[in-house]
């Protein structure tokens, strides 16, 4: 196989698996979000779907004692989160505690994504050989700001009470907005790494 061939082939399914991770990690981070929408959805009742989002998100952290899988802060915030605003929610009939939930756990994510370097951990390890430590650094911080810009459109969102926008937002403006931001940086690496590929190549072939 061409040595350009073995390339794009590591890279291909180490990318995948990437992927993979990354939308596992969402959805486990807005499990209880998805629940409430889904709900709502179908049944058009606010408290309902809170109740359910809290059974679910109870549900959630108990099967991730069950199955032993370690339980970080972040987890124990976000059930907590669940509880205390979804609790606010029915007790007070007034949505807008549920709906700024989303904003907590981007915040608490941007603070996170903060940290230097925080993103050498999650790119596989065929990346770090070919893009720059500082561009992956840029890379977490440009994610940080990210979050920061989707928990303030949240809150301004939340804070009118129009549960119909809000609900747009959170399943298709921000996720859309992810979506199209791991997809530029996977652009702008491929092309990174591929200029390097390209070059070594070159050098192979003028110095055998």
């Amino acid at each position: 196989m061409p040595a350009g061939s073995r390339y794009a082939s590591r890279e291909s399914l180490e990318r995948c698996d990437g992927v993979k991770q990354v939308f596992k990690q969402l959805f486990a981070d807005f499990f209880s979000t998805i629940v409430f929408l889904g709900v709502w959805a179908a049944t058009g009742d606010i408290y309902v779907a809170t109740g359910v989002a809290i059974a679910g998100a109870i549900g959630q952290f108990a099967l991730a004692r069950h199955q032993g899988r370690t339980l970080d802060v972040m987890n124990w915030a976000s059930l907590g989160l669940v509880l205390v605003l979804g609790g606010a929610t029915m007790l007070t009939h007034d949505p807008r505690f549920v709906m700024v939930k989303p904003s907590v756990a981007h915040f608490a994510v941007a603070a996170v994504m903060l940290r230097r370097g925080w993103m050498l951990r999650y790119v596989p390890p065929f990346v770090k050989e070919h893009v720059s430590e500082s561009a992956i650094v840029n890379a977490g911080y440009c994610w940080a700001a990210l979050m920061v810009t989707l928990g303030l459109i949240n809150i301004a969102i939340a804070a009118t009470g129009d549960v119909r926008l809000w609900a747009w937002f959170v399943s298709v403006g921000a996720m859309g907005a992810k979506i199209v931001a791991f997809g530029v940086q996977y652009l702008i690496f491929r092309s990174i790494i591929y200029r390097k590929i390209r070059a070594a190549l070159r050098e192979a072939r003028v110095n055998p």
